[in-house]
């Protein structure tokens, strides 16, 4: 099950530049396009007439074309029109609210009733000149969950991610794991240590010495559908860690925005916002670059996960300390999910 009624990242502007995009969402198929003023639209990818799925059609004068037979749907779900056919009877098909924000399209695919823009989350690093921002999205065939916990607890980067982030200082420093409300936050501090490689990019980048030990932070913060933010960097030792002035550290927050495609699949829109030379194009690169091949390699691991466990489906598996963030995750998930059955049972 999904939680329904909230913004998902659908897609990235670039995917529907002239075209039509088909795209499954919490297990809903929808189709994603510009109408005629160039804003984004969401329907259901049915075509009331044969079932076709209308994101394999066209655009044209910001109506969607059905590549079969031509049926033309509006931007609010009604036929409007096909070759030598009435077509004015036919029943409208779903919409789904949709906001342009931050660089990405959200949708909704909950209750129409419920949609309401105030609910989209807020970011201080999107649109700000304070801060640069490089990422982008994998399909990864694991289901949202699984990224969720590989996101919470992060002491999988001293083995995963070896030669970039990963370092024992991590495994050697506990976590601490407090939920408020429907956020759960996992944090770890580690000091006067070496900085990875990454970080000693980083480092070198913001004009301060990389062989110089430093604070590390890792504060990671989830709020649902399924939002992951985590807070990471290194600021030289002693000069107040997390609070270090801006010359003192490099300091990034990891933007992982987790769409659900279904049970066992999922999208993900993932990137890094920095907080220093946030004019440096080149460095904006290197680093998505760089955080592209660490997303890779969680990639590669979580889908080798998924199939196991669907193999495996009544192996027990074991819980630890450091599964804290990704435990008490779920239990929100599981309380929202559990409150959004008890209304649809409600209304029945």
């Amino acid at each position: 099950m999904f939680i329904k009624n909230s913004w998902y990242v659908a897609c990235r502007p670039d995917e529907i530049y002239g075209k039509p995009l088909g795209r499954q969402i919490c297990g809903q198929k929808m189709v994603l396009y510009r109408g005629s003023e160039g804003q984004p639209v969401v329907l259901e990818d049915f075509c009331p007439h044969r079932g076709t799925p209308l994101s394999l059609g066209f655009v044209k004068d910001g109506n969607l074309v059905c590549g079969y037979h031509g049926l033309e749907m509006g931007c609010e779900g009604k036929t409007v029109a096909m070759p030598g056919q009435r077509v004015s009877s036919f029943p409208p098909i779903r919409t789904f609210p949709v906001i342009e924000r931050y660089g990405f399209i959200w949708v909704w695919p909950g209750d129409l009733d419920k949609a309401d823009p105030a609910l989209m989350p807020t970011f201080e690093f999107f649109d700000n000149p304070q801060w640069a921002y490089g990422g982008g999205m994998y399909h990864v065939n694991a289901g949202y969950e699984l990224m969720i916990d590989n996101l919470m607890d992060l002491s999988h980067e001293t083995y995963v991610h070896s030669t970039s982030i990963g370092q024992p200082e991590i495994d050697e420093t506990p976590c601490k794991t407090v939920t408020e409300g429907n956020r759960v936050i996992t944090s770890r501090f580690m000091e006067n240590i070496k900085a990875p490689p990454f970080w000693r990019m980083a480092m070198r980048a913001n004009g301060l010495n990389d062989e110089a030990s430093v604070d590390r932070w890792q504060i990671c913060r989830f709020t649902p559908p399924s939002h992951v933010m985590i807070d990471v960097g290194v600021a030289l030792a002693g000069k107040g860690g997390f609070d270090a002035a801006d010359e003192d550290k490099v300091y990034c927050v990891v933007v992982d925005f987790i769409t659900p495609e279904s049970d066992t699949s999922h999208w993900y829109f993932w990137g890094m916002a920095r907080k220093f030379k946030p004019n440096d194009p080149a460095l904006t690169y290197s680093i998505r670059e760089g955080q592209g091949k660490i997303f890779g390699e969680d990639m590669q691991m979580l889908e080798q996960q998924q199939a196991n466990l669907l193999n495996y489906p009544s192996r027990r598996l074991l819980k630890l300390n450091i599964d804290a963030g990704g435990v008490h995750s779920r239990m929100v998930i599981e309380r929202i999910l559990s409150e959004q059955s008890n209304a649809a049972d409600a209304h029945a």
